[in-house]
């Protein structure tokens, strides 16, 4: 199966080693992961309060490529729409649903695209990385392709607020493991952490700075006490409050611990042996290597 790949606005910005990685990835696991072309902003979240209609065809667009694209190519099926951020995801998906479900809304946004030259007829599935590891290529296979246990590495799964809310289309909104089973299938150990999906302060940083910076302490001052040695994020917006803020944090609040934030993807292509050049290891802030290296930098796998 190939997926159509949308990267948004932040992975081709700040979150550059997400991007790096999950294409390092992807290749290493023999999944072909198609770029969309002439892609466009989903709006975020901000402009749904801004403009609804407008926000929701701004959305609808990347959709309606995707399946343009799935009718053009060589493969026939469901037309696979990968968004690794987490915010896109949350739009996609929300955009999906309620052209659906509501008909003025859909004529407008139906309308819209018809003036572009576009015709979206719903029949793109917009999946998430997460979902795509654990259901589609599947645990074992990812336990194939590993080179080098990471051997006991305590890890905190931090998911966020909008990967599986409200939306909880592959894992529990409640408490979700798909990240989890990810890192115990790379012999690393995730932490039991209820602080798993609360809000890192997401733009709250850059809005109201003392109330977004609290947040972000608040689970990097609970992770450290549970006893993990990284986080890992598939969220570019709560990797960049984690760990880019983190000597503010620490200046604002006392008993912060310093500690790497990684995302999943860079986590496994740790272990599947792909240099860290190719998964963005050098834009890190704080550095996961004393932590590799405390579990000797992940043994090598032996058949």
């Amino acid at each position: 199966m190939s997926y159509w790949y949308y990267p948004g606005c932040s992975l081709k910005s700040n979150g550059g080693p997400y991007e790096e990685s999950l294409l390092a990835v992807f290749r290493e696991l023999d999944t072909p992961l198609w770029e969309l072309d002439d892609w466009n902003c989903c709006g975020a979240t901000s402009y749904m309060s801004i403009d609804e209609a407008q926000a929701f065809s701004l959305a609808a667009r990347n959709l309606a490529l995707a399946e343009q694209a799935s009718r053009q190519s060589p493969e026939k099926g469901t037309p696979q729409l990968v968004a690794p951020c987490s915010a896109c995801f949350l739009v996609l998906t929300k955009t999906q649903r309620y052209v659906k479900q509501h008909q003025d809304l859909a004529r407008q946004v139906h309308t819209g695209l018809r003036a572009i030259g576009l015709d979206y007829q719903g029949a793109v599935q917009v999946r998430h990385p997460l979902d795509v590891f654990v259901n589609d290529i599947g645990i074992p296979r990812i336990r194939k392709a590993m080179k080098r246990s990471l051997d006991g590495l305590k890890v905190a799964c931090y998911y966020g607020c909008q990967v599986v809310r409200p939306f909880a289309t592959f894992d529990s909104a409640h408490n979700p493991t798909s990240m989890d089973r990810l890192v115990e299938a790379l012999d690393a150990k995730p932490i039991p952490w209820p602080l798993k999906t609360r809000c890192c302060g997401g733009t709250l940083t850059g809005t109201i700075r003392d109330v977004g910076l609290r947040l972000s302490q608040i689970l990097l001052k609970d992770a450290a006490q549970r006893g993990a040695e990284v986080v890992i994020t598939v969220c570019p917006l709560c990797q960049f409050n984690l760990e880019c803020y983190q000597q503010e944090i620490a200046r604002t609040f006392r008993d912060t611990p310093r500690l790497p934030v990684l995302y999943l993807t860079q986590l496994m292509g740790k272990a599947f042996g792909i240099p860290d050049a190719a998964l963005g290891m050098r834009r890190l802030f704080v550095s996961p290597e004393p932590a590799f290296a405390r579990h000797q930098g992940g043994q090598p796998v032996h058949a």
